[in-house]
């Protein structure tokens, strides 16, 4: 019983600090820097948005580098979207 309620408080814990970091690993990027396929994404699926910001993150499910893009267009529409390192759409979000 007392290895059980080890095993618990260890995967508890675990649990717990890898959502609470898994934003640390942030980090804005310049565009210019992006590899070309990501740059053509980011070109496609921002539809003549306006790039607002661009960050580079790990995924807390599979360690994965994505790019999550905040994006507005002129009437104001705010567009949010992740790419992969190959450029291929993970995510997209129209407000």
């Amino acid at each position: 019983m007392k290895k059980l309620n080890i095993l618990s408080t260890f995967v508890a814990a675990s649990f717990v600090t890898t959502t609470s970091f898994a934003g640390l690993l942030d980090k804005d990027v310049d565009y210019a820097t992006l590899p070309p396929a990501v740059q053509q994404a980011i070109a496609q699926y921002a539809q003549g948005a306006t790039i607002e910001s661009v960050e580079e993150r790990l995924t807390k499910e599979e360690g994965l580098k994505v790019y999550k893009v905040e994006a507005k267009k002129a009437d104001g529409t705010e567009i949010e979207f992740e790419v992969d390192t190959a450029g291929q759409l993970i995510e997209l979000e129209k407000d």
